[in-house]
């Protein structure tokens, strides 16, 4: 698939030709450098490897420097690859939001929320006060019976359980492009999207 790399802007609403109000939500995608080709005679696959987001030189490793620098491009915070572009791409090549088209669909992926480590109720919707489960009595928040007997005499895994929540990669398809603006270079997507504003996200379309 090929794509863009952008960032998470926030949440608003439009409304349709027909009058209908559609949450969607706002994306900065691109501008993005190519800053590496990959080839099956040199590493084995063919994929596009392109950059987002400008980052200070201070901050980035001299490697790093150097490789942006082949490609005439500045640091750069995100890099990814991308496969089976339509048109061959070219070192160092400027890719922008005009790579999708209104009403296409895309799949978007991005690291979620994190949430810290949270208790059963929250991380897996147990009932709690009121509707006690697992054979608690007295405690309005606890998990209750996670075990079996002498045997097997350990917890299986896989046991819905308190731990940490969130911050995970979430990948979310066919989201359905509804607004272009090209010169600010932004996407609205029909919908919601992973993670908080001003998080990365990668943008692939299936051509």
């Amino acid at each position: 698939m090929s794509g863009l790399l952008g960032k998470k802007i926030g949440m608003t609403s439009i409304f349709d030709a027909n009058g209908k109000n559609l949450p969607v939500t706002v994306i900065e995608a691109g501008p993005c450098v190519v800053t590496q080709i990959r080839t099956i005679e040199k590493d084995g696959y063919e994929a596009v490897q392109m950059a987002f987001a400008d980052k200070k030189e201070k901050n980035t490793s001299k490697a790093l420097i150097g490789h942006f620098a082949k490609a005439g491009a500045t640091p750069k915070r995100k890099v990814a690859e991308f496969t089976r572009f339509e048109k061959k791409k070219s070192f160092g090549e400027i890719i922008t939001v005009e790579v999708f088209m209104e009403g296409e669909f895309i799949d978007v992926v991005g690291i979620s929320k994190g949430k810290g480590f949270q208790g059963v109720v929250k991380r897996h919707g147990f009932k709690g006060v009121g509707d006690a489960t697992h054979g608690q009595h007295n405690r309005l928040r606890a998990p209750g019976s996670v075990g079996a007997s002498s045997y097997p005499a350990r917890v299986f895994k896989g046991m819905r359980m308190a731990g940490r929540m969130g911050n995970d990669r979430v990948k979310l398809i066919n989201l359905q492009i509804i607004k272009i603006i090209p010169e600010k270079n932004l996407l609205l997507v029909k919908g919601a999207v992973p993670g908080p504003k001003n998080g990365f996200l990668k943008i692939e379309r299936w051509n």
